[in-house]
């Protein structure tokens, strides 16, 4: 979600300045970059030892949370092409689950923006015992949706979010937003969503000799 449906990577880095100087730490665009598609809880150990906060890692991600939502409600930030994108694969049929780490209170204003039923499942944060890297996030979403994680493509613009895919026996489809992303035999690269000809993307496939999925027999 965060990077690839919506640009809020803005407003965690805004809403983790504040913490940060709220209790007299500091933090650097740096550090913030580090915690791009990461489990939120682990974020907020990371927030608590280099910002050198003295709040527990709960916390945080409560004041996190409140920060980000906020903005949401006041402005949805749309990656450019995602919405499309979605209502195209709604009307092949095509069935799609959200797998993010972000929590299911923050996730639920971006949800009720969108057409009912664009999501048939939804994986959040606090709702996997183990988050991205580990493959656990993208395992259930196979499962929820019905279908073998080899016959799933995931979206995703970190490394953090790929290895948790690729762990899961999804190919990626890559779209570099705000940090850089490591090639990889089970990644394919795009700019941008906008206009993606996703037929095209299938044919190419991740690597040499390597053929997407098909989504009309997933």
């Amino acid at each position: 979600m965060d990077g690839t449906l919506v640009d809020t990577e803005p407003y965690w880095i805004e809403v983790e300045h504040e913490i940060a100087a709220r209790y007299g730490g500091t933090w650097s665009r740096e550090h913030a970059l580090n915690l791009v598609g990461n489990d939120l809880f682990e974020s907020g150990r990371y927030i608590r030892e280099h910002a050198g906060i003295d709040v527990e890692p709960a916390q945080i991600v409560e004041e996190l949370l409140d920060g980000v939502t906020a903005r949401v409600e006041q402005r949805v930030p749309w990656r450019p092409g995602a919405v499309e994108l979605l209502a195209q694969l709604g009307r092949q049929g095509v069935p799609c689950a959200l797998v993010t780490m972000s929590y299911r209170r923050f996730v639920a204003p971006i949800l009720a923006a969108l057409p009912a039923g664009t999501f048939a499942a939804v994986v959040t944060g606090d709702a996997v015992s183990n988050g991205k890297p580990h493959p656990e996030p993208y395992l259930k979403a196979a499962a929820l949706l019905g279908v073998d994680p080899a016959h799933c493509l995931a979206v995703e613009d970190s490394n953090t979010g790929a290895r948790s895919a690729e762990s899961a026996g999804c190919t990626v489809l890559v779209v570099p937003n705000h940090v850089p992303v490591l090639e990889g035999d089970r990644r394919v690269f795009v700019d941008s969503l906008d206009g993606a000809d996703l037929h095209a993307l299938f044919a190419t496939g991740p690597g040499p000799g390597r053929a997407m999925p098909d989504w009309s027999r997933s």
